[in-house]
C-alpha cells in the first residue's frame, strides 16, 4: 500500500466528489482519469458514497479514497468498500489512531498549530489544510507551517481552478483538493475531462520531504 505522501504526489489536484447516484460514478471517474487525475476522493456525505467508492475502484489506474470520514465506524465502512486512503475534515486522536492501526493512508484536517502538534505526536506529517480560504488562505498556511519544516499539506475548501496554481507554488503544498471538478447539473463528461486535463498540468513546488 502506498504512503499518503506518495498518493498526494500522484495528482496536483484531488477531485473532491459528492455523487448521489452510483450509476454516475464510473463515467465521471473515467473522465477524470482520462484527463490525468488519478486520485479520487469520495466524500461520505451521501447515502450512495460507499457504493460510489466500489464503482470507482473498478477504474484502471484510479486511486480511490473516502473523504469526510468522521468516525471509526465510517473508516471501517470505507475500508470495506475498498477505499485506499481516508481524509477527514478535522483530527481526533481516536480516529487518527484507528487509521494508523489499520494501516490506511490518512490525511487529517488541521487549521491550527495545536492540531499539527497533535498530529506530530502521533507520527503524522501530512495534513489537509481545511477550510483553506476561510482559515486565512495562503498567507495563513505559510505562517502556520513555518515552525513545522517537514509537514506537507493538501489545502481544501474554497480552492478554485484559478487559485490552485498559487497554492501549489507553496513549498509545503503537495496537492490541493478541488470540488470544482465534480459532477453538477450543468457539467457534462467532456467538460469534466477538459477541466481535469487543465488541472493535471498544474505543478507543485519541488520538495525533498516525502
Amino acid at each position: 500500500m502506498m504512503e499518503i505522501g506518495e498518493i498526494m504526489r500522484l495528482s496536483p489536484v484531488i477531485p473532491v466528489l459528492i455523487i448521489h447516484d452510483p450509476a454516475q460514478a464510473r463515467p465521471v471517474g473515467e473522465a477524470l482519469v482520462r484527463g490525468g487525475l488519478r486520485v479520487l476522493e469520495v466524500t461520505l456525505r451521501t447515502p450512495a458514497a460507499l457504493d460510489v467508492i466500489r464503482e470507482l475502484r473498478g477504474i484502471d489506474g484510479a486511486v480511490v479514497g473516502a473523504g469526510t470520514v468522521l468516525t471509526e465506524k465510517q473508516l471501517d465502512d470505507a475500508l470495506s468498500a475498498g477505499a485506499e486512503f481516508a481524509v477527514s475534515p478535522g483530527m481526533t486522536a481516536p480516529l487518527a489512531t484507528a487509521a494508523i492501526t489499520r494501516g490506511i493512508p490518512y490525511l487529517p484536517g488541521i487549521a491550527t498549530a495545536g492540531e499539527i502538534m497533535r498530529g506530530f505526536e502521533l507520527g503524522l506529517r501530512h495534513f489537509k489544510f481545511f477550510p483553506a480560504e476561510a482559515a486565512g488562505g495562503r498567507a495563513a498556511l505559510k505562517a502556520l507551517s513555518a515552525p513545522f519544516g517537514d509537514a506537507r499539506f493538501c489545502p481544501t475548501g474554497g480552492v478554485t481552478e484559478e487559485t490552485a496554481p498559487q497554492w501549489l507554488a507553496l513549498e509545503q503544498v503537495l496537492c490541493v483538493g478541488g470540488s470544482w471538478l465534480g459532477p453538477s447539473a450543468s457539467t457534462d463528461l467532456a467538460s469534466i475531462e477538459a477541466a481535469a486535463r487543465r488541472a493535471s498540468t498544474f505543478h507543485s513546488s519541488p520538495s525533498e520531504i516525502q
